[in-house]
């Protein structure tokens, strides 16, 4: 191990050579560390393998459920959703009461941990949208209800926003499998200024045929021109969030 000397002192990487302050002062020393060999294959590494394993099932599981609702967030995500989704995937799978350490599953896991999840982490649906909200998880319908209001009473409306449109969507998917189903509902396009009739939206749950489900709600914000209705270019403020799952 080398020791810095000079006046001049570094702190971190600078190629391949790390540089250090312990109790023997400035030190400086040739990155390296365990190989991935040892670290597959050495016992003292079981528990980095097993952690390694877990890891990449639930990303997987990730990148299965963002694939199956992406329609619905595409506007609406914020960068971070792929971290607070693999987050809570490891969650899910950590509670799988069945498989080893290492073998665990998102399938076996509490799929009811997913529920209340933000697609858009700035934008909370709660704080964007605030009439009542009836849902009702039928046998054969997940419906929403919301009665009559006026929307800069219930909406938090961003600059430049005419209109807005509130949709439900579901996805299935089966993680042993990778197949997945998607449905969406939208209220169409509804103004600002004007008061809202009962909007009745619904999922018919025979559409989503696999067995780990995800029922969301969400609120778009538009803006009317001569007719034609555009996607604000900062969809900053569009909200979305699991409001319910279910697992057959």
């Amino acid at each position: 191990m080398a020791k810095q000397t000079g006046i001049i002192t570094l702190s971190g990487n600078v190629g391949k050579l790390n540089f250090f302050k312990n109790r023997d002062g400035y030190q400086a020393r040739e990155k390296g560390g365990v190989s991935k060999s040892r670290i597959m294959t050495d016992p003292r590494y079981a528990r980095t393998r097993e952690n390694i394993a877990e890891f990449k099932t639930a990303a997987e599981a990730v990148r299965l459920l963002k694939d199956s609702i992406r329609p619905a967030i595409l506007k609406i995500s914020d960068s971070r959703i792929h971290q607070r989704l693999v987050k809570r995937m490891l969650e899910i799978l950590r509670t799988d009461p069945v498989n080893n350490r290492g073998e665990r599953s998102v399938a076996e896991g509490d799929w009811d941990l997913l529920q209340g999840l933000e697609m858009n982490a700035k934008a909370g649906l709660t704080s964007v949208l605030r009439p009542d909200i009836a849902i009702n998880n039928a046998v054969g319908d997940w419906d929403v209800s919301i009665p009559p209001f006026l929307p800069r009473d219930f909406i938090l409306i961003p600059e430049g926003a005419s209109h807005f449109r509130i949709f439900v969507a579901g996805a299935s998917v089966d993680f042993s499998t990778g197949t997945k189903n998607f449905l969406t509902v939208s209220s169409g396009e509804m103004s600002i200024n004007s008061q809202t009739t009962v909007l009745q939206l619904a999922i018919d749950k025979a559409t989503l045929v696999d067995p780990n489900k995800v029922f969301l709600l969400g609120i778009e914000f538009l803006q009317e021109v001569n007719g034609l209705y555009y996607a604000l270019s900062n969809g900053a403020h569009n909200a979305a969030a699991i409001m319910m799952v279910q697992k057959d």
